[in-house]
């Protein structure tokens, strides 16, 4: 007797459809399992054969041969238990094959029979609907992610019996509808706000220019300043997640399973703050089946690198191409994927070994050269990437003390979102370009025109101060974004006087 059961996996973010075809005849008993299994697929036939058993289910002892088509696609996971329990069942005539060619099955059955979370049931149900498919059947525990797609009918179920039940009509089941207005409408409630942080307005004022126009940032400063605080309170003035944007963030989290089951659909931006012990593989992504990296967990958010100079050469050097081309692209010798990795990068470092180089209050006890050193830790091409420098002085004892509210991060906000839609106006027609940070020197000389006075203040200022060419361009982009912010048409020397002031690495006080 034959069967086939509809299942699905993940490659990168995208879905693919699995037919699992199940073969059984009279012969001595076994379970063979082929289609490029790796070892969680192959070890199913222990957890499958005794859900089945503990479900009240007596299995026909015959020769049972299971293939997982497309064959030449290496299946990995625990996510085809159920489709081969059902596979198994429906070829040895204990399950109805009248639903099997318009319904989906996805689950890891542990061995009393339950279902348990799986990875990707976002990305499946897509693909699914995408298809044509009617209904997809999920653990409970995954079916809120999977929901939020509109087209297909999602059932979460608890167990095997359930499931059999089911596709044999004994029992009806109602699918579950998650409203996307209701999920977005409880959208920005940040427990961190900017009106927390006492004093640092110069450091406000950065990161709202970094925020409007999608700038990365450097905060330099010693240690207890506050740039860790101030980073955390980041995603909280940037603009909210588009729908599309909310999708394609949760594909990433879903494949790799690190969405919270009561979550439909992730309505803020993600900030992620990885150690700086860590790997370039875990940063950027990788393994024998590539799996995403910290920067595409960061897709859409703020990825923030704490101490800076303290990571690995090789892994901010691995930094460089996602910064320049918002996706990551890992290749193998039989595949090649490509992550989305369109993240604002937010980093803080000391200004020296032990950190007070520019605390007035605290003697520095490196020499010049170790501050060179340690400052050379961060190569040119990755500075050459982040717009903006600002330096994070210790905060004063009367900020501290001080009883006054500084401004809350939704008002700041508001202005974000005016800028940016002053650029998403500028941009129209052009492509992969949205905003201010995505400008190429072409959009510069198109959309940045300087006047003359505005020319002769960052003449002066590359010559008297030392600045680098690659300061250039960045300035004139930070000038653009102080120009949307004040809803200016022109860029006027004072924004161009405000943005110099955001290069402090450039200059040749630092040793570069």
């Amino acid at each position: 007797m034959f069967s086939k059961v509809l299942s699905g996996a993940t490659l990168g973010i995208d879905a693919f459809q699995v037919e699992v075809e199940t073969h059984s005849e009279k012969q001595l008993p076994s379970i063979t399992i082929v289609g490029l299994p790796d070892n969680a697929v192959k070890e199913s036939r222990e957890r499958v054969t005794a859900a089945i058993k503990n479900s009240g289910i007596e299995l026909p002892h015959r020769k049972h041969t299971i293939n997982l088509a497309p064959a030449d696609i290496k299946k990995e996971g625990s996510a085809f238990d159920l489709a081969i329990a059902i596979g198994l069942l429906s070829s040895n005539e204990i399950v109805k094959l009248d639903l099997l060619n318009e319904t989906i099955l996805l689950g890891e059955l542990s061995l009393d029979g339950s279902l348990r979370k799986i990875k990707g049931a976002l990305p499946i149900t897509v693909e699914a609907r995408r298809r044509g498919i009617k209904k997809i059947i999920l653990p409970i525990d995954s079916v809120k992610e999977a929901s939020i797609v509109d087209g297909i009918e999602v059932f979460g179920l608890h167990n095997l019996m359930e499931v059999i039940q089911f596709l044999n009509e004994e029992e009806k089941f109602t699918p579950v509808y998650t409203n996307k207005e209701d999920v977005f409408g409880q959208v920005n409630t940040y427990a961190l706000d900017f009106s927390d942080v006492k004093g640092q307005e110069n450091v406000k004022r950065a990161l709202e220019i970094a925020a409007a126009g999608g700038h990365n940032i450097l905060m330099i400063g010693p240690p207890g300043s506050g740039k860790t605080m101030l980073a955390k309170r980041f995603p909280s003035i940037l603009p909210p997640l588009t729908f599309e944007e909310a999708l394609e963030t949760t594909k990433i989290h879903s494949v790799a399973g690190i969405l919270a089951k009561d979550k439909a659909l992730i309505t803020e931006r993600p900030f992620r703050s990885p150690h700086h012990t860590i790997s370039d593989a875990a940063l950027i992504g990788g393994g024998t089946i590539p799996r995403p990296g910290e920067v595409s967990y960061a897709h859409h958010g703020v990825l923030f690198l704490d101490e800076l100079p303290e990571f690995k050469k090789n892994v901010l050097e691995v930094l460089r191409q996602p910064l320049e081309d918002y996706k990551v692209t890992i290749s193998r010798s039989k595949m090649s994927l490509e992550f989305p990795a369109n993240f604002m990068l937010a980093a803080a470092m000391n200004p020296c070994p032990c950190g007070f180089f520019t605390d007035p209050s605290k003697e520095c006890t490196c020499n010049t050269m170790q501050i060179q050193k340690y400052m050379a830790r961060i190569s040119g091409p990755l500075l050459d990437r982040i717009d903006i420098h600002i330096e994070v002085p210790a905060v004063k004892f009367k900020d501290l003390a001080s009883s006054s509210v500084g401004e809350k991060s939704t008002d700041i906000r508001k202005r974000v979102i005016v800028a940016r839609e002053i650029q998403q106006d500028r941009f129209i027609g052009l492509k992969n370009i949205y905003k201010n940070a995505d400008m190429s020197s072409k959009e510069l000389r198109k959309f940045c025109k300087l006047d003359s006075n505005s020319e002769e203040l960052l003449k002066m200022a590359m010559t008297r101060l030392g600045l680098s060419a690659r300061a250039f361009d960045r300035i004139i982009k930070v000038s653009r974004t102080i120009a949307d912010l004040e809803k200016a048409t022109d860029i006027l020397p004072q924004f161009i006087s405000e943005a110099i002031q955001y290069r402090s690495l450039d200059r040749e006080l630092w040793g570069h």
